[in-house]
């Protein structure tokens, strides 16, 4: 693999159950590029998290991470190369586990410390994070006591942890009230501004919480057809069609009103002001529904 490129799906799909979750997911992400993930909830944002962070695998085609393909190298050889905060990973510390152990573990690539032994420079690095993200006073206490939004900037500490060549954030402002929710994104938007040597990869739905110095998106959707049709196909009934991939490239291009609209199902206004996105329901009279002919231009560009 070349390694200029940090992560590469390639037909990629997923089957639980016999149901198709994604189907013919392509994407190339170089290495050092600062990506947003987004998508509407259930579209399987979450499977391609466990693909990119060697903690699932596809039914068909191939995830090649930091030059390993996923399936024919040990995952634990180069899993500390990979900073990870997803819902699904704090779900495996223990509950009694010290918010600075889950922090500090990441460089061992384990949940839950028990023999495991650190030198006092990685403590004070993580002490350094924990403060970085307004949690320090979490030292001492108990992961299962923790809020939402405190469990959820213990997971970002720890996935900068190890100082990761690809950072994996899964909905990173989870729980987070407006304060906690901006000093986060300030923090975030520093790493996308001023770490040009790591790839990023943030997963989320919302647009307001993109953070500023990232320039890449991969917008996923339903396809059946054009993305229009599949939403209203969903929305009839029965089993939606598999998400994929339906456009990856810039920010500005990829946020187009028409284009989130029909993923979305309903006519939406985009903004950017200030570095930052932000998208809200059209009001008004006819030319507001979704299909129309600049909606599904846009889909296509």
């Amino acid at each position: 693999m070349d390694d200029a490129i940090a992560l590469r799906l390639s037909g990629v799909e997923f089957r639980r159950r016999r149901r198709v979750i994604l189907a013919d997911v392509n994407l190339e992400v170089g290495a050092g590029e600062k990506w947003i993930l987004f998508g509407p909830n259930g579209i399987g944002k979450s499977s391609l998290v466990q693909m990119m962070s060697t903690r699932g695998f596809p039914s068909a085609g191939t995830v090649d991470i930091l030059g390993n393909r996923l399936g024919k190298v040990d995952v634990f050889s180069y899993r500390n190369r990979i900073g990870l905060s997803s819902v699904e990973l704090s779900r495996a510390f223990p509950p009694q586990e010290d918010p600075l152990d889950a922090v500090v573990t990441a460089l061992t690539a384990t949940t839950g410390r028990w023999r495991e032994s650190y030198a006092p420079e990685q403590f004070d690095r993580a002490r350094a994070l924990m403060r970085q993200f307004g949690i320090a006073y979490l030292e001492g206490k108990q992961m299962f006591k923790l809020s939402q939004g405190e469990l959820t900037r213990v997971l970002i500490c720890r996935a900068l942890m190890a100082d990761p060549d690809l950072l994996i954030l899964d909905e990173p402002t989870t729980g987070l009230d407006l304060g906690g929710r901006e000093l986060a994104l300030q923090a975030l938007s520093r790493i996308g501004e001023q770490d040009g040597a790591r790839t990023v990869v943030l997963v989320t739905h919302r647009l307001e919480e993109i953070p500023r110095g990232f320039d890449h998106v991969a917008i996923m959707g339903r396809r059946a057809g054009n993305e229009t049709d599949a939403y209203e196909a969903n929305v009839a009934g029965g089993d939606p069609q598999p998400g994929t991939i339906l456009y990856a490239g810039g920010l500005d291009r990829g946020f187009a009103a028409g284009r989130l609209s029909a993923i979305f199902g309903l006519p939406l206004k985009v903004t950017h002001e200030d570095g930052r996105w932000n998208a809200y329901s059209r009001t008004g009279g006819g030319g507001d529904t979704v299909g129309g002919t600049e909606d599904i231009q846009e889909i296509h560009d």
